[in-house]
């Protein structure tokens, strides 16, 4: 969707803060969770975020968590192969909703809406309580600090079509990379019918095509591009001459968590997405870069109050 600067009200943020010790004591049994002792978890976030999101679960409940990462496609196409074969292994599955959604007429999902989640943004909540909405990813447009002068930084999706960029931009191939797919599709959003063209136009850019958005800065670092389409979080996640392109409009899609309706750990997976949610895990998650849905609460990458 087109994000546009919101706000929620300093008193929705002090509720939530207040009384989510209480949620959590109605709504989790943390001692059968601490007698299952682990949660395996399977999702698309980066390593060096997830390590953080580890430790501070591990260490606040003394839980071991396991993680096995991918990309969207990657990521639905292996919990849905085990669930076929009637062996999920997997307590909680994170990921883009486009992707995730793939899972629900199979009933791979259990129905489960955190306390701590309650005064997340409407707009973003699964209207089948199946999925929790625990980030947002903004996609824009980086670029290499030192290959782009100032001027020609893109200021819209649409600077990109500029023959100057021919051979310069890369992005994910959309015909593996269902969350790019997906953006493209968005365009219709803002371009109506000409978001074809658009995607056409893009296309003849003969764009440097990778594996995945976490591909991207690092194609951008390298000097193999001078700009590409990513998710917005990694300008602050990516050390070296990358930059975020303030441009007039951008697309996220929430970034999910899901508990796995046949959970082998179904109490720690639980509470491992009450953990995410939190105001805690909420703040530990903006602290490496992400967008989070708790008011108030940002990246430190510049002008991202005005992002989300």
């Amino acid at each position: 969707m087109v994000l546009r600067a919101a706000r929620m009200s300093l008193a929705v943020l002090v509720v939530w803060l207040l009384g989510g010790a209480t949620l959590l004591a109605q709504s989790l049994d943390i001692d059968a969770a601490k007698k299952e002792d682990k949660v395996v978890i399977y999702g698309t976030i980066v390593p060096q975020v997830m390590t953080l999101i580890e430790k501070g679960f591990e260490a606040k409940y003394g839980i071991k968590t396991e993680y096995w990462r991918g990309n969207a496609t990657k990521v639905i196409d292996r919990v849905l192969t085990e669930w076929r074969a009637g062996k999920p292994s997997f307590d909680v599955v994170i990921g883009a909703r486009g992707p995730l959604a793939l899972g629900k007429p199979e009933g791979v999902f259990a129905k489960y809406s955190p306390a701590a989640s309650v005064n997340f943004p409407a707009k973003f909540k699964d209207k089948d309580g199946q999925l929790t909405a625990m980030r947002v990813t903004p996609v824009g447009i980086l670029y290499n600090t030192e290959l782009v002068k100032s001027d020609d930084v893109p200021k819209s999706f649409d600077d990109l079509l500029d023959q100057k960029w021919q051979g310069k931009i890369s992005m994910p191939d959309p015909s593996r990379h269902a969350s790019t797919a997906q953006f493209l599709w968005n365009m219709e959003q803002i371009k109506g019918e000409k978001w074809i063209d658009f995607a056409r136009g893009l296309a003849k850019q003969r764009p440097h095509l990778v594996e995945s958005y976490s591909s991207v800065p690092n194609a951008i670092v390298r000097g193999e591009s001078a700009v590409g389409i990513t998710y917005v979080q990694y300008a602050g996640q990516t050390k070296g001459p990358i930059s975020f392109a303030p441009i007039d409009k951008l697309f996220a899609d929430p970034s999910d968590a899901a508990l796995s309706s046949k959970s082998p750990n179904v109490n720690a997976g639980k509470l491992f997405i009450e953990h995410l949610c939190s105001a805690e895990g909420q703040k530990k998650i903006a602290d490496t870069g992400e967008f989070v849905l708790a008011a108030g609460v940002y990246p430190n990458i510049k002008g991202a109050d005005k992002i989300m």
